[in-house]
């Protein structure tokens, strides 16, 4: 990095520190407690709400290169404020990746994933390649892209859509938490885009729900992949069931 590129990123960088030490100065450890009851990683954490964030970002604006910077300092909510300024025409397969390994709670997860990710260019690869990772993490990440982009992705067709229910069926045995919730996530989410896309969902429920039952030999016990298949199916087909499309449905955290 020479010459203006690197006068760029140390601007960054700079304006970067300013904002963290912004966010620190607003540290909250009521917020911050109420943020672990959820199962955040407060670690790192100011105790800084959403909407704050939100607001922070409209007045920082788009930016590619301090969101980078941001996301360098670690910083929790500077993360987040990372995933709300930064240029999703900007973000890059080898941006993506990267952030995905540093994943370390589900709401940077998901916010990752369904502010700034979905609207990508890769939004689509992502989704798909990520669901067959192991990480937990990045996994849950490809589901709540696909959630993301059942809200975001206007004018996808529904066969792209339809395409994503294999790879939910074959992670409804995932047995860990935050992954069983995004699948079921994106499985409710997809199901609330329209009426179609809701019958085929309530179908691949009921085959996720037949496939677990018949591995255990009944409609109890078997190992935690099905158990934890009967919940992702059971909770998508009480919600997609009784509800109507165009209404989506809260994150799983």
């Amino acid at each position: 990095m020479h010459g203006a590129a690197a006068d760029a990123a140390t601007e960054a960088a700079r304006r970067a520190g300013a904002l963290v030490e912004e966010l620190r100065a607003r540290d909250s450890a009521a917020h911050r407690a109420g943020m672990a009851r959820f199962g955040i990683a407060v670690e790192r954490a100011s105790g800084v709400p959403v909407p704050a964030l939100r607001a922070l970002a409209r007045r920082v604006g788009k930016d590619h290169a301090l969101a980078q910077a941001l996301w360098a300092t670690a910083h929790h909510e500077a993360r987040l404020l990372a995933c709300f300024v930064d240029d999703p025409g900007a973000v890059t397969e080898a941006q993506a990746e990267a952030w995905a390994l540093d994943f370390d709670s589900w709401d940077v997860c998901d916010q990752a994933a369904t502010s700034l990710l979905d609207r990508s260019p890769q939004a689509w690869s992502l989704a798909v390649r990520w669901a067959g990772r192991d990480e937990p993490w990045v996994r849950r990440a490809a589901f709540a892209l696909m959630a993301g982009l059942a809200v975001h992705d206007v004018a996808a067709a529904d066969t792209a859509f339809l395409a994503l229910l294999p790879l939910i069926g074959q992670a409804a045995t995932d047995e860990r938490p935050y992954v069983r919730k995004g699948v079921n996530w994106a499985l409710r989410s997809l199901g609330k885009r329209n009426e179609a896309l809701r019958v085929a969902a309530l179908a691949c429920a009921r085959e996720i729900l037949a496939a677990a039952n018949r591995r255990a030999g009944g409609t109890r016990g078997g190992g935690a992949g099905d158990r934890s298949a009967r919940w992702v199916a059971a909770d998508a087909i009480r919600e997609l069931g009784a509800a109507a499309p165009g209404r989506q449905p809260k994150r799983g955290s």
